[in-house]
C-alpha cells in the first residue's frame, strides 16, 4: 500500500472518529430535547388509541383529533396536580407558623418511643444514619428553604412541560413523523419492513402504557381503601404517590413501602405509639402488602401478557439485567426497549431459532 493510501485511511478514521465524537457531544448538550422527545413519545402512545377513536368513530381528521386528545389528557393531568394544591397550600401555611423547636420536639419524641418499644439505643441510630452525629444537631430551620428551592424549578418545569405538549401534539397529528426521520438513514429494501416493525411497535407499546396506568389505577384503588379505613391524613394523595412509585420495577414498591410506613407513623404524633402509632402502621403495611401480592401474582402478569405478549419471567429477568447494567432508568426502559427488539428481530430474522422461540406470541 502506497503511503499516499496510508495517509488518506489515517484522516478518513480522524474524520469519522471526529464526526462520532461531535455527535455524542451534541447528544450531551441537547439532553434536555431528548428527554422531552422520549416524553412525548410515551403521551403520543397512550393518546393514539383516543386519536383512533376520533378518526374512525367521528371521522375527525388529524389536526382535531390530536387537538381533542391533547386538551384529554392536560385536563387529566391538571385534575391530578389540583389534587395537591390545597395539601401544598395548607403546608406552605403551616411551614409560615411552623413552631421548629415543637416540631423537633415531636420528632424527637417519635424516635425515643421507638427506640423504648424496640430496645434500641443512640448507636442504632447513629449507625443507621452516620452522618448524624447526635439528635440536637438536626436543624429542622431548613426545611422552608429547601421547599422554596423546590418551587423555584417550577419556572424550568413550565418550559419543559410546554415543550413536551408541543411535540406530543405533532406525534399524534402526524404519527409517522419519528419513523420518516428514522427512514432517511434506511435503504430502500428494508424500508417497508421496518414501517411494519414500527407499526406493530406502536400497538404493543400503546397497549403497554394503557396497562400501566390500569396498573397504577388498581393499586391507586387498594392503597386509598387501606389508608381510608385507618384514617390517616392526606389518604389519598399518599395512596397516588405510592401506586405511581410502582412504575419502578422492584424497587418503586420498596419506595413506596417506606413512604407509606413513615406518613402512616407522623400523622398521629400525638398519639400513644405502642397502643396507636404502631398497631395502625402494621394494619397499613399489612394493607399494603396484600395490594402488592394482588399485583405481583395477578394483575400485572395479566397486563403484561396482554399487552406485550411476553411471558412474566422473562420480563423479570430482563428488567432485572437492565437495572444491574443501567440502574434504575433501565429497569424502566428495560420492557420497551426489549419488545421494540422483539418486533424488529421477527420482521428480519424470522428464521432464526431462538428468534422464533421468543416471538411465537408476536
Amino acid at each position: 500500500m502506497k503511503s499516499k493510501d496510508i495517509s488518506n485511511n489515517i484522516l478518513l478514521s480522524l474524520f469519522k472518529v471526529s464526526i462520532i465524537a461531535l455527535l455524542l457531544y451534541l447528544l450531551f448538550k441537547l439532553q434536555s430535547l431528548l428527554l422531552y422527545i422520549a416524553i412525548a413519545a410515551v403521551i403520543s402512545l397512550i393518546g393514539r388509541p383516543i386519536v383512533i377513536f376520533l378518526k374512525s368513530k367521528f371521522k375527525l381528521g388529524n389536526l382535531l383529533s390530536a387537538s381533542v386528545t391533547i386538551f384529554v389528557l392536560v385536563s387529566i393531568l391538571f385534575g391530578i396536580i389540583s389534587l395537591f394544591i390545597p395539601l401544598l397550600a395548607q403546608q406552605g401555611e403551616n411551614l409560615s407558623l411552623l413552631d421548629i423547636d415543637a416540631l423537633q420536639k415531636d420528632i424527637e419524641k417519635l424516635v425515643f418511643e421507638v427506640s423504648l418499644y424496640f430496645d434500641l439505643d443512640k448507636s442504632f441510630w447513629e449507625s443507621f444514619l452516620p452522618d448524624v452525629k447526635n439528635f440536637e444537631s438536626i436543624s429542622l430551620s431548613a426545611i422552608p428553604k429547601f421547599l422554596n428551592n423546590i418551587f423555584s424549578l417550577l419556572g424550568g418545569l413550565t418550559i419543559g412541560f410546554f415543550s413536551v405538549i408541543f411535540i406530543s401534539f405533532f406525534l399524534l397529528k402526524d404519527s409517522h413523523i419519528l419513523e420518516n426521520s428514522i427512514f432517511i438513514f434506511v435503504n430502500k429494501t428494508n424500508e417497508k419492513r421496518l414501517r411494519k416493525s414500527f407499526e406493530s411497535i406502536k400497538d404493543l407499546l400503546s397497549r403497554y402504557f394503557l396497562g400501566l396506568l390500569l396498573q397504577i389505577n388498581i393499586l391507586l384503588i387498594i392503597y386509598s381503601i387501606v389508608l381510608f379505613a385507618f384514617g390517616i391524613k392526606n389518604a389519598f394523595i399518599i395512596a397516588f404517590l405510592c401506586s405511581l412509585l410502582n412504575l419502578i420495577p422492584y424497587i418503586g414498591p420498596i419506595i413506596a413501602a417506606l413512604l407509606m410506613m413513615i406518613l402512616s407513623m407522623t400523622s398521629n404524633l400525638d398519639a400513644d405509639f405502642s397502643s396507636i402509632i404502631l398497631p395502625k402502621t402494621i394494619y397499613v403495611m399489612i394493607g399494603f402488602i396484600v395490594g402488592q401480592l394482588i399485583d405481583n401474582f395477578f394483575s400485572q402478569p395479566y397486563i403484561f401478557s396482554k399487552s406485550i405478549k411476553s411471558h412474566p419471567l422473562e420480563i423479570f429477568l430482563i428488567i432485572i439485567v437492565s437495572g444491574t447494567l443501567f440502574g434504575p432508568i433501565g429497569m424502566i426502559a428495560a420492557i420497551p426497549f426489549y419488545t421494540s427488539l422483539k418486533v424488529i428481530l421477527k420482521e428480519f430474522s424470522s428464521k432464526n431459532k431462538i428468534v422464533r422461540s421468543l416471538t411465537k406470541d408476536l
